[in-house]
């Protein structure tokens, strides 16, 4: 094994000389291996769509698409407005303006409802009539009760479309499903529409990202120009939480790019003081990040609420590669040696355990691959790729710069600051002679850990990563408290047979569901309404027996049944579209509840599922809809953190006893590298920090990151073991070297991660803080846990080799 890692460093010695006897030709390959890549960038697209969750082949995503087929979107957008009597004559003629307004402007509109033209179904002798509520405007005070009555007599309307009290009313804007060619606003013209996993169709793309961005903009413009005293609006709904989410990964990635980089100069400047110790690892990295996005959009793979933390991991992650080669470079050439010699010794001493800590970063990562969460799994191929990439640029850009331009010697500073020599001499001394007492301190550590993360939960919220000032959460919030909720759950019976709805005993079981689901409350969540073809039928029923209240029921005869359904399809009427397919095999059963926590609404979903199931034995029952691809997402994050912790602990360990070359000794490194996992894990559980969708990432990629400070730290220790023979020795002489360079790497990267507490997502920011805390807690094992370890493993063996007699 010690000749494999002497193969390796000659090498890497010799690839710094032919790179930089070859200056030219190096940078004309780097430059090839940007600009490629770089050339497919004005393709690069965001989706923060719930679908973009999922890979094209889940079947949640199939069922989803297959219902929008058939029935469209069942997300959409609710304008809801309040005032003291939404009744009151002034307050519907502003309704009216604002309705038609939306109507007018709003771009991809499939459909719009209000009061202004909710369906009112009548009938005039044998006529069934089926027209706008308000068709007939309201001219004095005796029509505007008749209306209010009318209005709050409808179980269709309330909680839909007006509040019980009369203080709310909505208007529901839904989307098209499909986006011809050329629809939409030629503003839009030239951009590249992110479909994220819904892609294109027979009938058209699916509305895209961007489009779905422009309708909410467009509503928000319009609402401004109504909004006045007396008339409070309130934009939420799923599609509304999508685009400002997206809308706060733009802004995040705008601060936080611009805030790396500035962290990224001082450090580098502080640390080297010199302009070519700023400018080429910056270089490398920025040309890495340019490779790596483009290799994001010739894949096709869009920035997501996961993948937009690439950037700033990537820079403060790769920037560790480039401080350790110019490190010992600027060592040896201001020693006196030429550049030349210098970096090639820089890359002998330093390349290997540069790659080890590469190689063991993208494992971590690269477990991402096998997560049933399509934007963790894009995460898994480009965070490797770039981690590699950055790599790459360290190992050959680099040398080739040194070689292009000229460099001036500078003064030694010696091996650095007095203090931090003592410091580090001083932790060498506390782990070589209290080595078992700092095991115990970490056993008692970990053992408060593993209380900690008893109290762990799984949690995804899209709408709880949103600062509680967003106009969205408190437009949802408010919608939830007095409307009941916009999320909803969409149920499908199959009959399996054509005319199946007209069955009376199908129609009275659907209408008992309604019954059974509009009163369902499974801990905190309660339904806030459901409603299918029944309503419709219901409506009609009652219209073709002179209005009266008493026929608000089914009709029990299969015959008249389809009779009036087909008197409604002749009205002129298009509703029966929403809620039955064109054969009357399939029905539609909606269910409109709050927004709410995935894990509430998987428990509420089983309920549902069950009685579906129980209540329609003969028929094929299918669970979809926005609600549904929560609950998805919630397993499919589970079996994930389940899956990527594994298989990166797995690798990792592989990888360290292939760096030290002993079974032994490589799986006990791993004990300081699972403590920082262990301690971010258990202040998750102790502080109620959920592991959702993003705060799940934190242990594979910081397991990837921790081990790093541990291979360098092996790496030298190893060396100087061999070289004296004497453990402590060796400790000490790794602490006043190696010890410092871990100082200044885990600064670099725990201060990238900590400036997202800067961001406006929560979920960034508790992944800048749980990621970076991993990082502090690394250096802080690696430092005492990682040498009082090997002191007491070499003592146990020494006192083994002293206890065996000799034979002569």
């Amino acid at each position: 094994m010690a000749d494999i890692r002497q193969r390796v460093e000659i090498y890497f010695e010799r690839l710094a000389r032919l790179v930089y006897r070859n200056k030219v030709k190096a940078l004309v390959l780097m430059a090839a291996i940007t600009l490629v890549p770089a050339s497919f960038l004005p393709r690069l697209t965001m989706d923060t769509t719930n679908e973009s969750f999922f890979r094209k082949d889940d079947d949640s995503i199939i069922r989803y698409n297959a219902f929008k087929d058939q029935f469209g979107k069942d997300d959409f957008f609710v304008v809801a407005i309040n005032a003291p009597d939404v009744f009151d004559s002034a307050f519907l003629a502003k309704l009216k303006d604002l309705h038609d307004d939306l109507k007018a402007r709003v771009p991809y509109l499939d459909d719009i409802n209000s009061l202004i033209n909710a369906r009112n179904t009548r009938g005039e002798g044998n006529t069934l009539i089926v027209e706008d509520l308000m068709k007939r405007w309201p001219e004095n005070g005796q029509d505007l009760k008749a209306l209010r009555e009318r209005v709050l007599s409808n179980p269709l309307y309330r909680d839909l479309l007006v509040s019980e009290d009369g203080r709310y009313t909505t208007i529901i804007l839904k989307a098209q499903t499909y986006v011809s060619a050329g629809a939409g606003d030629d503003a839009l013209a030239g951009f590249d529409d992110g479909q994220g996993t819904e892609g294109k169709t027979a009938n058209g793309s699916y509305l895209s990202n961007e489009q779905n961005s422009e309708m909410t903009r467009v509503i928000r413009e319009v609402v401004k120009n109504h909004e006045g005293p007396g008339f409070r609006i309130f934009v939420a709904g799923s599609p509304v939480v999508v685009a400002d989410i997206e809308q706060g990964i733009s802004r995040t990635l705008s601060i936080m790019i611009p805030l790396s980089f500035l962290v990224i100069i001082l450090f580098l400047f502080v640390m080297f003081r010199r302009i070519s110790g700023v400018i080429y690892p910056l270089l490398a990295m920025v040309l890495s990040l340019l490779a790596s996005f483009g290799m994001m959009a010739v894949a096709g793979l869009p920035i997501t609420h996961i993948t937009s933390i690439l950037p700033t991991f990537l820079l403060v992650v790769g920037i560790g590669d480039s401080v350790h080669i110019l490190a010992i470079f600027y060592m040896k050439f201001d020693e006196g040696a030429g550049k030349e010699d210098a970096i090639a010794y820089a890359l002998g001493h330093s390349a290997l355990a540069v790659l080890m800590t590469s190689l063991t970063t993208a494992a971590g990562l690269l477990s991402f691959v096998t997560a049933d969460v399509a934007p963790i799994v894009d995460l898994g191929y480009i965070a490797p790729a770039g981690v590699m990439l950055a790599l790459l640029y360290t190992i050959i850009l680099i040398p080739a710069l040194v070689a292009l331009f000229p460099m001036k010697k500078t003064m030694p500073h010696g091996q650095g600051t007095p203090v931090m020599d003592r410091v580090l001499t001083g932790i060498a001394k506390t782990a070589c002679m209290h080595p078992w007492k700092i095991v115990f301190i970490s056993l008692a550590i970990a053992s408060l850990s593993v209380v900690g993360m008893t109290g762990l939960r799984f949690s995804h919220n899209g709408l709880k990563w949103l600062p509680d000032d967003y106009p969205v959460r408190k437009a949802t919030e408010v919608i939830d408290a007095n409307l009941r909720g916009a999320v909803t759950l969409e149920v499908v019976i199959d009959t399996g047979r054509e005319n199946g709805l007209h069955d009376p005993a199908v129609l009275n079981r659907l209408e008992e569901s309604v019954r059974f689901v509009s009163d369902l409350r499974v801990g905190q969540l309660e339904v806030g309404k459901a409603w299918t073809i029944t309503a419709i039928l219901k409506e009609i029923h009652r219209a073709l027996n002179e209005n009266r209240p008493e026929f608000y029921a089914l009709p029990q005869e299969r015959k008249l049944a389809a009779q009036e359904f087909l008197l409604f399809e002749n009205s002129g009427s298009d509703d029966l579209e929403d809620v039955v397919d064109a054969s009357f095999r399939m029905a539609r059963f909606t269910i409109k509840t709050t927004f709410d926590d995935a894990m509430a609404y998987k428990a509420l979903m089983d309920n549902i599922r069950h009685h579906f199931e129980a209540a329609f034995p003969e028929a094929r029952v299918t669970t979809t809809g926005v609600m549904a691809l929560f609950a998805s997402m919630l397993h499919n994050a589970i079996t994930t953190m389940a899956k990527s912790y594994i298989i990166a602990l797995s690798i990792i360990t592989l990888l360290m006893i292939f760096l030290i070359g002993r079974v032994r000794i490589g799986l006990l490194s791993m004990v300081p590298n699972l403590m920082p996992i262990m301690m971010v894990l258990g202040i998750m559980g102790w502080f109620g920090i959920p592991l959702d969708l993003g705060t799940i990432l934190v242990g594979s990629i910081a397991i990837g990151l921790v081990v790093d400070d541990t291979i360098h730290f092996m790496h030298n220790f190893r060396r100087y073991v061999e070289q004296t023979s004497d453990v402590e020795q060796a400790i000490l002489k790794t602490m006043q070297t190696t010890g410092r360079a871990m100082l200044i790497t885990s600064v670099v990267l725990a201060a990238g991660f900590f400036l997202n507490v800067a961001a406006e997502m929560k979920n960034t920011i508790y992944f800048g803080l749980l990621t970076g805390a991993s990082v502090v807690f690394a250096l802080i094992a690696d430092y005492f846990l990682t040498p009082a370890l090997m002191v007491v493993v070499f003592r146990a063996g020494k006192r083994q080799a002293a206890a065996i007699p000799r034979v002569s």
